[in-house]
């Protein structure tokens, strides 16, 4: 079982939960009865253990599992963006990776494709660039979706 302690090696969170991840902003996705949700930092449950898979939040979305589909849920355990991914990454300067029809693409916090899906896998952006993949070749694209450096090439 897996809980929390403090940075003085103090239980805070008794261990209760069958698997465990780490805090971000204020919430940890925690594993039970075969389904995760979320706790705050008091170890309350806030959203509960739907989901067949969670990752953690940043800037307030955590992509969720429903089904064999992704979406998004917010802080307040609402479906912020509806599931209909087959695979989805974390928020990370604005933009998030997810997959359809296996080709990478992604969303902004709307949900709405900032860049088509086009590439065989995808990286989170990090001050403005992207690591894609394209058969097997490792380029890098700003957040216009635009090559700045491409494998191809």
């Amino acid at each position: 079982m897996y809980g929390y302690v403090d940075p003085s090696v103090k239980i805070v969170i008794n261990p209760q939960f069958e698997k465990a991840e780490l805090f971000s902003e204020g919430f940890a996705a925690i594993y039970m009865a075969h389904r995760w949700g979320f706790i705050d930092k008091t170890g309350k449950i806030v959203i509960n253990p739907q989901f067949e898979a969670a990752h953690q939040f940043v800037n307030g979305l955590a992509p969720v599992q429903v089904g064999k589909l992704w979406g998004f849920v917010d802080t307040t355990g609402h479906l912020a963006i509806n599931p209909q991914f087959e695979n989805a990454g974390d928020f990370s300067d604005g933009l998030a990776h997810v997959s359809l029809g296996n080709r990478f693409g992604y969303i902004d916090k709307g949900g709405k494709f900032a860049i088509n899906p086009q590439f065989d896998r995808a990286g989170d952006f990090e001050k403005g660039l992207a690591p894609v993949w394209v058969q097997g070749r490792q380029g890098y694209i700003d957040k216009s979706g635009k090559y700045v450096w491409n494998p191809t090439a």
